[in-house]
């Protein structure tokens, strides 16, 4: 039965294989778990896959005179992927986010990523790209961020579980299709588009 704005709800969210590649919607417990179904991970439980995918939110607190080096680290980045467009692609990204803001004079980093993989590969892999590839993260300028995060993975998975907020509702237009899924669509979408343009010539 279909549930209805402001009225109590009566069902479930279907499971993705009966909503993959269209609009779904799911209202997730407080604290990020379903209790009935919880994943153990490497580190600890995994957080959901949602329509969306994984992912976290992180709110952690910026060292003091920091702010500018994270906005110099997003330059970078728009830099970094405009010369190497496939640079972070083994995080399986669908989009990043990041966020600045004040609480009481004090400023606050937001950090909001989706990706195909579980929360604590997608920290593992970052973590693994950065030390390959000689590069900083982001998160250095965050208090109580562990020095050692380059040798000490289960540290940096510490840190983003200590400082993930979940969200309590995700909704996706086309649920549960991996990055990998989307981009070959589109090859495939402009691919008959240049079909159809070649027969026109």
């Amino acid at each position: 039965m279909a549930t209805v704005l402001g009225q109590p709800a009566v069902s479930k969210a279907l499971p993705p294989e009966q909503v993959k590649g269209r609009q779904s919607a799911m209202a997730i417990p407080k604290g990020g778990y379903f209790p009935d179904h919880v994943e153990q991970g490497r580190y600890g439980p995994i957080f959901p896959r949602t329509p969306i995918n994984y992912g976290f939110t992180i709110v952690a607190k910026v060292k003091p005179g920091h702010e500018e080096n994270l906005y110099q680290y997003a330059r970078n980045i728009e830099a970094g992927v405009a010369e190497t467009p496939d640079l972070l692609d083994i995080l399986k990204l669908h989009t990043l986010r990041w966020v600045l803001f004040d609480i009481k004079g004090e400023t606050y980093f937001m950090y909001q990523g989706v990706f195909d993989t579980d929360f604590d590969k997608y920290t593992e892999d970052a973590v693994n790209i950065f030390s390959s590839i000689g590069l900083s993260t982001s998160f250095e300028n965050l208090e109580g961020f562990p020095e050692d995060w380059k040798t000490n993975p289960a540290a940096f998975v510490q840190f983003v579980r200590d400082h993930h907020w979940p969200s309590f509702l995700e909704y996706a237009e086309y649920s549960y299709m991996s990055s990998k899924e989307i981009k070959s669509a589109l090859a495939v979408k402009n691919g008959l588009s240049d079909v159809l343009d070649n027969m026109q010539m």
